[in-house]
């Protein structure tokens, strides 16, 4: 099953998360880990990557990129 969503930060967490929907229901990732491998929206085109942490939360391969508010799908 696709999860997709809009990533966005959880202050609470301290991780980025993002809700889907599932069975029309709008869900709660639940927060995403270091290591955690997603595809990400960039000029139309679905670019995998890994997010990392150090300091700040970063994509590995995709540095300087703001990550608020990019759209993230997993199959997770």
């Amino acid at each position: 099953m696709v999860k997709q969503g809009t990533l966005f930060y959880d202050k609470a967490s301290g991780r980025y998360n993002f809700y889907y929907e599932s069975d029309g229901e709008m869900r709660d990732y639940g927060g995403i880990h270091c290591g955690e491998v997603f595809e990400f929206k960039l000029n139309d085109v679905w670019v995998p990557a890994r997010i990392e942490m150090s300091g700040d939360w970063y994509l590995v391969g995709l540095p300087g990129l703001l990550m608020e508010g990019l759209p993230v799908r997993t199959l997770r």
